[in-house]
């Protein structure tokens, strides 16, 4: 008697999966940012709000109404040149891209072997400087300052050769400025 005729049974599991899914796909399109522009640190910004007041008309890249710009035009030539890797020539054959990647990748390298050189170059001339820090504050100091002689003696600077060192100090460390 308890018996329940099958067409008065709610949908079965995967009907009602295959209909949510159906729906999340059609609702998907409402929840798309409407509003897109260059925050003030440079990052890309996506909406549904419009951007904040001061952001200048040039800064909104895509709005309600208004087509999205066909691509973002960089600062001058010689930027789009550094920032993009080069493309390779639509009819290039596969040995003229393979040359194309090597000389890229040869630039790249001899580009951050410069930067790790500089970067070596300037922490050494921070120790350096900060080596001439140090001597300068022994020499104001007025402690007395020992020194090794040729004969592998210790022996204490006098005044003037304390002052000579100060100034040769002092050169130095106007070049660290």
């Amino acid at each position: 008697m308890n018996r329940v005729h099958r067409k008065y049974l709610p949908m079965s599991s995967p009907h009602l999966r295959h209909l949510a899914g159906a729906l999340l796909l059609c609702c998907a399109g409402f929840a798309q940012a409407q509003f897109v522009w260059i925050g003030p640190n440079g990052n890309r910004v996506y909406s549904d709000q419009p951007p904040p007041p001061g952001t200048p008309a040039s800064k909104i890249l895509k709005a309600p109404g208004r087509p999205a710009p066909a691509q973002e035009a960089p600062e001058s030539a010689a930027a789009q040149e550094a920032d993009a890797p080069a493309k390779p020539k639509p009819g290039a054959t596969l040995a003229e891209r393979e040359a194309d990647y090597r000389k890229r990748t040869k630039a790249r390298e001899e580009t951050d072997a410069k930067a790790q050189a500089e970067a070596k170059r300037m922490a050494a001339r921070a120790e350096h400087c900060e080596g001439v820090r140090k001597n300068a504050r022994l020499y104001q100091s007025g402690i007395r300052i020992a020194d090794i002689g040729p004969d592998g003696q210790r022996r204490f600077l006098s005044e003037a050769e304390r002052a000579a060192a100060a100034e040769r100090n002092a050169q130095q460390l106007g070049e660290c400025r």
